[in-house]
């Protein structure tokens, strides 16, 4: 299916963050036309962070990597994802600075957000899932918070750690009509207790999630983290969604069937991460229905990203975004 089959009515909704939505939405916009990505807005690191904390800006990044996801303007998305090398604004994303100057210039994150996607000229819309100004905690080891996204990614977790956001959060509400009305609402894969925890666990999303008539999809992610999923299957990933959400909502799970090369795996495993394994006795004991599929992409990198060194450096083993859509309209179709 080429760019010229793009379904038109299908309302497809991504929720995530991150590379994991930067992938499907890569892929899925030439497939369909009406997208709306819903993102998580607990990110504190790095340029984000930055600007978080010197101007209580709203946090950027993970919109930054949806509007570049979908946009169709090529040196657009490369300005969108400059970072600059030296001087004071060393490690800054150009696409992070230009929306907080729109927060900062209209007062509305927003209508920045709406800004910036015409100008990229993108495909659907990027929704924030909250207006709130909030900061990630999450249940440590020890039983004590750990706040913040970055410091969460960086410490010791409880297993199954108890998730939450302070303040807080208000759902947007144009986030929530977009799960009522859409056709098939997919989470994205991603770092489960920083990208996709901060999205479902703001109050609405879950039961939006338990009361849309959409077809709702997992694609799993392709390898564990140390700490809380070392270890999981792709049922314990779902599991975790589901359990963040305040309970069953999944149609679907997509899964991946081919193993990343021996050196990939190798490289990973060194920092503790694993391919992530499969249990079937356990998942046909589950209500949603797996499909397993060959989604992992051929080569470490595609270069889609190249102008944006930080997103480059995070993963190596990851989504076909082009095998992830097939799946999805499949799915859609069935």
């Amino acid at each position: 299916m080429q760019q010229k089959d793009v379904v038109r009515g299908a309302k497809f909704v991504v929720i995530g963050g991150g590379t994991g939505s930067f992938t499907l939405l890569s892929g899925l916009k030439h497939y369909v036309s009406d997208i709306t990505a819903l993102v998580n807005m607990a990110d504190d690191g790095g340029s984000t962070g930055q600007l978080r904390d010197e101007l209580g800006a709203l946090p950027p990044g993970d919109v930054r990597q949806c509007l570049v996801a979908l946009s169709d303007s090529e040196k657009v998305r490369e300005l969108f994802n400059y970072r600059f090398a030296e001087g004071t604004l060393k490690g800054h994303a150009f696409g992070n600075l230009f929306l907080t100057a729109l927060e900062k210039m209209t007062g509305n994150f927003a209508e920045a957000v709406e800004l910036a996607s015409q100008v990229l000229n993108i495909t659907g819309r990027v929704e924030p899932v909250t207006m709130t100004n909030v900061t990630l905690c999450a249940e440590g080891v020890d039983g004590e918070p750990v706040r913040g996204e970055y410091t969460i990614a960086h410490k010791e977790l409880a297993s199954r750690p108890k998730i939450w956001l302070e303040p807080e959060a208000e759902a947007n509400p144009r986030a929530l009509s977009a799960i009522t009305d859409a056709d098939v609402v997919v989470i994205a894969p991603g770092n489960l207790y920083g990208s996709l925890a901060p999205a479902l666990a703001v109050p609405g999303i879950g039961d939006a999630l338990r009361e849309t008539n959409a077809t709702c999809v997992y694609v799993a992610n392709l390898v564990t983290k140390p700490g809380p999923t070392e270890g999981f299957k792709v049922h314990d990933f779902a599991d975790e969604v589901e359990r963040l959400a305040g309970g069953d909502f999944l149609d679907y799970v997509i899964y991946n069937t081919s193993a990343p090369s021996e050196q990939l795996l190798e490289r990973y495993a060194h920092d503790g991460e694993y391919g992530v394994g499969l249990d079937k006795d356990e998942m046909v004991q589950r209500h949603w229905e797996a499909k397993g599929a060959r989604i992992i992409a051929n080569a470490a990198w595609d270069g889609e990203q190249a102008s944006d060194p930080l997103a480059h450096s995070r993963s190596f083993i990851r989504h076909d975004s082009d095998a992830v859509a097939r799946q999805l309209m499949r799915i859609y179709f069935a």
